[in-house]
């Protein structure tokens, strides 16, 4: 029989630094103080050598291991270069395609398998009710709850049948707020039909759909619990979640080290109150003595009493079950990761999921244009205008840190775009970004045409005007912009449709 120190071990998951285990994640593995880890970007280099921690990680521990990672894909994903990339919740939405959204999970899942990754941290089934909200945006499928629904239970459906557990998330939603959880507790105040009418659906549908975990957010919904957020909330947890909606499946928390819980808790307390109100795995993701904290803290609660034996029994009854189910005896070999016909998948879906918002007549962008001048705002090397640079050599292509706003006023810049045929203009999330949204406005202003490429939430297209073309990628990883070079090319037309309203 398991003893407590290990029961309560199981339902500790973590993160940690470095593109290999540090000892004392080996340790606690090995010890069966940990039930499994989850991998950020910090943690990958290559395929091979995302592979190579995994199967250390797995081998040293004494019990079998969840291994984790957020792959949504657009937005958010984890393994990028060298894997492949696709298109976010957003764009499958806009394509209005269940199969291809479905297809899509299903190849990053397999992906993830073979890697032995039995984890994956999606599909968001938050629904985009506010277009200043900094978390959501394209992550989110969209402002429909029936489509919202439709599409995370495909997804769901992919993942699982490529062998990785599904999390759908982040319950009970987090679209309805303008606050980030990273950096405050968010509130929603006031009646909550919208909540069951709207918000529950997708979670409903994810619940049909057998999703493998549910993932909570740090939001209070004060007719729900006015002193709570959801993460530490009986009433969410026990009461919404297991007895209304009937799921009787893991339930894990949103990153605890956000600020939306530390500024009002400890790490132990906060562990301590997410297991009595429900939760099977609290999530830290980056700081051992926090991750100490949490262990030292609900352990010590099992023994004294403050949570009972039963409530520790039934969590690590739903982990096994959970790594029983996803336990991938037989990964896909590595060869999968990145090959063409995934990439083709990709560049197909971001192709569907494209939308012209407006139609002007600088599209196509002609190869015998010679002045043509790329603006893309990025805080680093921009890729658009790598993947533009291969098609037509002759633009010229500047990358804006927008929070920089000097590098605009220049004179010959100012000239360039002032003289060019045709700007193409690549704004990121500028609706959220006051400098952005300036500067980005000014190059429409200056140039005699614009083709406005709003590569991530499509809010923008509704902020900037004068644009002779807009075109909405709902996301900037390559894929989407791949087919936005296409399509400012003139290689095929857009035919994805809005799934918010950008007015």
């Amino acid at each position: 029989m398991m003893p407590l120190e290990e029961k309560v071990g199981q339902m500790m998951m973590v993160g940690f630094d470095g593109a290999s285990p540090p000892a004392h994640i080996l340790a606690w593995l090995a010890s069966g103080r940990i039930g499994g880890i989850y991998l950020f970007d910090r943690n990958v280099q290559s395929p091979a050598q995302v592979k190579q921690l995994v199967d250390d990680c797995r081998r040293t521990a004494k019990h079998p291991i969840l291994v984790g990672i957020d792959q949504e894909g657009g937005v958010v994903a984890r393994l990028r270069e060298g894997f492949s990339e696709s298109p976010g919740a957003m764009a499958l939405g806009a394509s209005g395609d269940p199969q291809l959204a479905e297809d899509v999970a299903f190849m990053l899942g397999t992906e993830l398998a073979a890697l032995g990754i039995n984890w994956n941290f999606a599909p968001v089934a938050d629904i985009a009710h506010q277009p200043d909200n900094p978390s959501v945006g394209a992550r989110s499928v969209g402002s429909d709850e029936q489509l919202v629904s439709r599409m995370v239970a495909v997804q769901i459906r992919g993942y699982q049948r490529a062998g990785v557990a599904a999390t759908v998330k982040h319950f009970p939603g987090l679209g309805n707020t303008v606050i980030d959880t990273h950096d405050d507790v968010a509130k929603v105040a006031g009646p909550l039909d919208y909540l069951y009418q709207r918000d529950i659906l997708p979670f409903r549908a994810a619940i049909e759909a057998d999703v493998a975990c549910v993932m909570l957010t740090h939001v209070i919904y004060e007719a729900l619990d006015a002193r709570l957020p959801a993460t530490l909330s009986p009433r969410v947890v026990k009461g919404l979640l297991r007895t209304e909606l009937g799921y009787q499946g893991a339930v894990c928390t949103d990153c605890m080290e956000m600020k939306a819980i530390t500024r009002g808790y400890g790490a132990g307390e906060s562990a301590v109150l997410a297991v009595l109100a429900g939760v099977d795995m609290p999530l830290f993701s980056h700081t051992r003595r926090h991750q100490e904290a949490a262990y030292e803290a609900v352990l010590t609660a099992a023994q004294s009493g403050r949570i009972p034996q039963a409530r520790i029994d039934q969590s690590v009854e739903r982990i096994g079950q959970l790594k029983s189910r996803y336990r991938l005896d037989k990964q896909p070999a590595l060869s999968v990761v990145a090959c063409d016909s995934h990439q083709s998948l990709a560049l197909r879906a971001a192709r569907c999921g494209t939308v012209l918002v407006k139609r002007g007549d600088a599209l196509p962008v002609g190869v015998n244009e010679s002045r043509i001048v790329c603006i893309e705002f990025a805080a680093k090397s921009g890729s658009f205008s790598r993947l533009l640079s291969a098609r037509l050599p002759q633009a010229a292509c500047h990358t804006i840190d927008p929070r920089l706003p000097r590098f605009l006023a220049g004179p010959k810049l100012k000239q360039l775009i002032a003289e060019a045929d045709t700007v193409i203009l690549l704004t990121r999330n500028a609706h959220l970004q006051p400098s952005q949204l300036r500067l980005a406005q000014r190059v429409i202003d200056l140039a005699a045409r614009t083709v406005l490429i709003c590569s991530r939430n499509p809010y923008d297209a509704g902020k900037l005007h004068g644009a002779d073309t807009v075109i909405c990628t709902k996301g900037d990883s390559e894929p989407s912009l791949a087919a936005a070079v296409e399509a400012v090319c003139g290689d095929y037309l857009p035919t994805g449709q809005l799934t918010v309203d950008i007015a």
